[in-house]
């Protein structure tokens, strides 16, 4: 019969296989060549590995003190990088959450840390100018409070604030921010910095508009004189 001698083959194919596993592991395992910085340790997979239970976080800072990532080698010289050192920063240290070492098919992929904003600290995630340059743009030149008011972490483009929502800024209403909005602070704003308050006032009455007139931009969405908006307005209808 034929079916024992296929037994013994797919046996014997499975016994090297898993010889070749213990014999030449990188080969037979390994999903790529490890990075220019570990290329050392190509043949010694178990400098990181654990048997049988993978990659261990706890092998990556038994060569790398937690207070020099970032800024020092292992050997002990400063990194030049134009790079914050935030790795101190983190929540915990687990650095497999965000680098994978073996290049695999796709270097210049795999190699990208997948880095998540969360694994911050509180106190440095709200402080995103700590480790990113604010852009150059004329608006952004403006802007002194923290960049989380208008992005998020997740996707810094597109930006979750629009304008034009709550007053658009056309003609003589495309001024800086800080016409409107003093000392920085975006959630207070101010109209009279232009418009005179006791003027604004009899103009309203004489139109007979009562209630509270300060919050202009619930009436006046933009720069024309009449209301476009009748929130908190009242007029009288005598």
């Amino acid at each position: 019969m034929k079916l024992p001698w296929i037994l013994l083959g797919i046996s014997a194919v499975l016994a090297a296989a898993l010889a070749l596993t213990f014999v030449q592991p990188q080969a037979m395992v390994s999903p790529g060549d490890l990075s220019v910085t570990h290329a050392a340790l190509g043949k010694d997979c178990f400098a990181c590995h654990a048997p049988f239970r993978g990659a261990a976080p706890e092998r990556c800072v038994s060569c790398h003190a937690v207070a020099d990532i970032g800024l020092r080698t292992t050997l002990g010289a400063p990194l030049k990088s134009r790079r914050p050192p935030f790795h101190q920063a983190l929540t915990d240290r687990n650095c497999l959450a965000c680098h994978s070492e073996h290049q695999g098919a796709h270097p210049a992929l795999d190699l990208a840390p997948r880095f998540d904003h969360a694994r911050l600290q509180p106190a440095l995630r709200a402080r995103c100018e700590s480790c990113h340059a604010p852009p150059a743009d004329a608006l952004h030149r403006q802007i002194k409070t923290n960049c989380a008011s208008c992005h998020q972490p997740l996707a810094w483009r597109p930006a979750a604030f629009d304008h034009a929502r709550f007053f658009r800024l056309e003609g003589e209403h495309n001024v800086p921010c800080a016409t409107c909005h003093l000392v920085g602070d975006f959630k207070q704003v101010t109209c009279a910095s232009c418009h005179d308050p006791a003027r604004t006032r009899a103009e309203h009455a004489e139109e007979g508009v009562r209630g509270d007139i300060t919050r202009c931009a619930s009436c006046h969405r933009g720069g024309g004189e009449e209301g476009e908006g009748r929130e908190g307005r009242e007029r009288d209808r005598d």
